[in-house]
């Protein structure tokens, strides 16, 4: 069964400006990077966006400016629902669908509450599907507020219907991402590993996508692994390993740090977030950062790859 939408998209960040206002020439800038990095999608409108941070008119006004970007060269998924009242969610994922996106894409911790049962998830997902007919969504399983983890049973569920199209796994966990291949086998329904460390394993073992935080520094680097890992097993997971070391980036500065890199690589912004004050890049931050980019570009040279950037 042939699978639409699969291979590396990076988890868009947003820009701003440096008086809080949403940086829309670097939003169109940050496009062109990812679709010349060799992205296969764009997931927009999500954590790394700052989408619990934005306003609901920023939120579909950002989707709108990476589909107009994107200039259907690759697909936009968005997400965006971020309320708490199941009613307005209906709205936010109603509005967002209106942007021009491919797919919304449904919060797993938005459908039921930290204590509430998985018989409370379904009811609120049916009810949006109910709700919202024609749509077609993924699901991400967003650590923040807190982190929901969906049920194998509920996943193989989502796969067999034509509306679902994939999931953004966040298990971290190559057990857990096997069960879930299995379930999604022989479906149109495609399965992304957010998680660096487990991914080359996770596509040996027929995984088909990647959709992480890391795809804003070298999605390039990415894609080259999700292309090749099949035919340059050694080389792979030569690659692998560099990645892995380089993620752990995301726990220090992000996503100031994914700025700071973009700026140093082709694309200029402001540093400024709304999650954390830029003064977290201090100078161990920065010269991290600086090394990364002297290793990537190292790496590139091993791949016989030339920067996109």
């Amino acid at each position: 069964m042939k699978k639409t939408f699969l291979g590396c998209w990076p988890t868009m960040i947003t820009p701003f400006t440096d008086d809080d206002k949403i940086d829309y020439s670097a939003v169109r800038a940050l496009t062109e990077r990812y679709i010349n990095g060799g992205c296969d999608g764009i997931f927009a409108v999500c954590q790394s966006s700052e989408m619990f941070f934005l306003k609901g008119e920023e939120k579909l006004d950002l989707a709108r400016a990476v589909v107009e970007a994107a200039a259907g060269r690759v697909p936009v998924f968005a997400s965006g629902h971020t309320a708490e009242e199941k009613t307005k969610q209906i709205e936010e994922l109603g509005r967002m669908a209106e942007t021009g996106v491919n797919a919304v894409v449904l919060v797993t911790n938005r459908l039921a509450g930290k204590d509430e049962g998985d018989d409370v998830l379904r009811q609120n997902f049916e009810n949006i599907l109910r709700q919202l007919p024609g749509l077609r969504f993924g699901m991400y399983e967003c650590p923040y507020p807190y982190l929901r983890l969906l049920s194998t049973d509920f996943i193989e569920d989502c796969a067999r219907r034509e509306r679902l199209l994939s999931l953004k796994d966040v298990s971290c966990s190559i057990a857990v991402l096997k069960e879930r291949i299995k379930a999604v086998k022989d479906t149109n329904f495609v399965l992304f590993n957010a998680n660096t460390a487990t991914l080359l394993d996770f596509f040996i073992s027929g995984g088909e996508g990647y959709n992480g935080v890391m795809g804003n520094f070298h999605i390039d680097l990415y894609k080259w692994l999700y292309t090749h890992f099949s035919t340059e097993p050694e080389l792979s997971r030569e690659l692998s390993d560099f990645l892995t070391l380089a993620a752990v980036l995301e726990a220090r500065a992000y996503p100031v740090s994914a700025k700071y890199h973009c700026s140093l690589t082709g694309v200029p912004m402001s540093l400024h977030t709304r999650t954390r004050d830029r003064s977290i890049l201090n100078e161990n931050a920065r010269l991290e950062v600086a090394s990364l980019i002297r290793l990537e570009k190292a790496m590139r040279k091993r791949l016989g790859l030339t920067s996109p950037f």
